[in-house]
């Protein structure tokens, strides 16, 4: 019994002695394959071209947050691994300088970043309504801090609907509130229907108010 018992205990201490032996010995291996995996930026960062242009995630930059706002600074950076660029001279380099104005990510003008865009806000109530959108630097813009930043913009999307059509529907087949029908306003369409256009004054209402923008597409989206 005893020898029984002994020969029970050592099969697993056995079998976790051969586990730690492979692990350690897999651990070279698995540090090997670590170490030679490509970052997933790179696949962002141009080969071979001028490091002056790469992207702002393809490099590391000394950032300078006493420089005057609105002036052009210069800031020493370094390719991040895996990148290779060269210089005006197609000398392959690593450490390099960059100039760019003096301003945060969230200054910079509307062309030079993108925004999410939001269905759910009336873009013709008064007041206008604003929306919190999540805004991105384009990738060959540089600027101090985030590159990803909130901000509120005004709701300025579009279902599609065109004012020149509208305004066309509403002078030639207003009175049968085709004009209504086609801004999604179903009530108030077949409430012109109904009462052949309010007797032409209301057809000649909404023509007024169609022309000047007042009346929109019932989903509060803007004209194309």
């Amino acid at each position: 019994a005893g020898s029984l018992m002994t020969t029970k205990l050592s099969q697993p201490q056995s079998t976790l002695a051969k586990s730690l032996t492979s692990t350690s010995t897999n651990a070279p291996y698995f540090k090997a394959l670590e170490s030679t995996e490509i970052p997933s930026y790179v696949t962002n960062c141009p080969s071979n071209g001028l490091c002056s242009r790469l992207p702002p995630d393809c490099v590391t930059c000394n950032t300078n947050y006493s420089c005057i706002y609105g002036k052009t600074a210069t800031f020493d950076c370094k390719v991040k691994p895996h990148v290779h660029c060269v210089d005006e001279n197609n000398h392959e380099q690593e450490n390099f300088t960059i100039n760019m104005t003096c301003q945060f990510c969230w200054q910079l003008a509307t062309s030079d970043y993108v925004c999410t865009n939001s269905t759910n806000c009336m873009t013709v109530s008064c007041p206008r309504q604003r929306y919190n959108a999540t805004c991105t630097v384009r990738d060959h813009i540089h600027c101090l801090g985030n590159r990803v930043f909130p901000k509120m913009l005004y709701c300025n999307w579009t279902g599609g609907y065109k004012w020149s059509t509208a305004l066309a529907l509403s002078i030639t087949l207003g009175g049968f509130g085709a004009d209504r029908f086609y801004l999604g306003q179903w009530r108030e369409g077949l409430g012109k229907l109904f009462s052949f256009g309010g007797l032409g004054i209301w057809t000649l209402i909404d023509v007024l108010l169609i022309g000047v923008g007042y009346v929109g597409p019932a989903d509060g989206s803007l004209y194309i």
